[in-house]
């Protein structure tokens, strides 16, 4: 008994020794921490970090739980909204935020400019984070749609980090397409005024929901009927001389007629649709938009990633052939670049149907980064000389 407890002492002598004694109160200092940083510090520094280490957060952005740190501010953030049970056919993309953010794992800012905008939206004027994800509830719709609205509300009213921006801009990663009711709601309050839509679906989403089977009044909002319910609220500013856009359209339609299409045409919206492509190209369906929103107007940006075929995006709920290629949607995007976009977001990507690749997640990603893109390019137009200068400066100084 005694050699057994004479063995444990000298072995816990021997790994506290061996151990360093790291518990022992030491005060460091900062001269022990930059060598700390040094040593091990490579995997959150873009520069040198390899790109599948590290937490999962947007193209490595800084992480923060934006809605518990009001005090954080930023020009552009990133936010997750894992709801999906306002689906009709096939769910699952409440993992949609995650996926996205693991699809986004190549891109950094070191490795960020993108040559046909020439900007790295990463290394520029604008503060981007990624702020999280929204928390909510699975179980309730109308709970869910009070939690997404007050969160938007929230992140969507703080100051921006940069003077040349009255209002921060959200990019939501989804879940379903029916978080776009709630964005267009806190955006509405934000600006004090309706806005443009601006929405690449393979559906028209403004369905009325009469027209759903055993539809309940309570049950009205839903991945189909949320922007016919935005314009019955009143948060788009669609006039005859102001209307929002679909575009990437094929879907069938509601009983034996248009009057799906006359219910849309009633909301102002301008239709265009998928197979348009063929007979005007990519540039034909740029022009018809822009000649649309033009550049001032603020618009909202939705991109259902069922506008894509299901050849490159078969990881979404409600999926129809025919689509655009993926390239052909990221050439409309650089196209469009001239928009004034106040917020936008990516849905309906359910990664349990897309293939090993995850070729619906990466779209996905990339098409962030394309908006991402254009938004810190267009900030740019309101800096001035010496604003765009200081940009250029950040730039050169993160890519050192």
């Amino acid at each position: 008994m005694r050699l057994t407890s004479l063995l444990l002492g000298c072995s816990s002598a021997l790994l506290a020794a061996a151990c360093g004694n790291h518990d022992d109160g030491k005060e460091w200092t900062k001269a022990e921490l930059d060598e700390l940083e040094a040593k091990w510090g490579f995997e959150v520094r873009s520069l040198v970090g390899h790109r599948f280490t590290g937490i999962g957060s947007f193209a490595h952005l800084k992480h923060v739980k934006c809605l518990t740190n009001p005090t954080e501010l930023y020009d552009i953030a990133i936010i997750g909204a894992p709801f999906d049970t306002a689906v009709s056919y096939r769910p699952g993309a409440r993992f949609g935020p995650r996926s996205i953010r693991h699809a986004s794992s190549r891109q950094t800012s070191f490795r960020g400019f993108n040559p046909r905008a020439n900007i790295n939206p990463y290394s520029n004027w604008a503060t981007i984070l990624d702020c999280g994800d929204i928390p909510v509830t699975p179980m309730d719709n109308v709970i869910a749609l009070e939690q997404m609205s007050a969160a938007f509300k929230e992140l969507g009213q703080r100051k921006p980090v940069s003077s040349s921006l009255s209002k921060p801009k959200l990019i939501t990663l989804g879940g379903d397409h029916s978080l776009a009711l709630p964005a267009l709601r806190a955006l509405k309050e934000a600006y004090g005024a309706p806005l443009r839509v601006l929405h690449f679906d393979a559906h028209l989403d403004t369905w009325h929901p009469e027209k759903y089977p055993s539809y309940w009044t309570s049950t009205q909002f839903n991945h189909g009927s949320m922007f016919w319910m935005a314009g019955n609220e009143g948060l788009l500013s669609n006039t005859t001389s102001a209307p929002s856009v679909h575009a990437g359209l094929r879907t069938r339609l509601s009983g034996n007629d248009f009057s799906d299409h006359d219910d849309d045409t009633a909301q102002n919206w301008v239709r265009i649709a998928a197979d348009d492509i063929d007979e005007v190209g990519t540039a034909g369906v740029v022009r018809t938009i822009m000649d649309t929103l033009g550049t001032e107007d603020p618009v909202y940006l939705s991109i259902d990633i069922d506008v894509l075929d299901p050849a490159f995006a078969p990881g979404t709920g409600t999926p129809e052939p025919g689509g655009w290629t993926t390239r052909e949607l990221i050439r409309i995007l650089r196209g469009i670049e001239g928009l004034n976009l106040v917020g936008a977001d990516v849905v309906e990507v359910s990664p349990a149907y897309q293939g090993n690749g995850e070729e619906t997640a990466l779209a996905a990603a990339q098409v962030v980064y394309e908006v991402l893109s254009s938004m810190v390019k267009k900030g740019l137009e309101g800096m001035g000389k010496e604003g765009k200068a200081a940009a250029i400066e950040v730039e050169a100084k993160d890519e050192l």
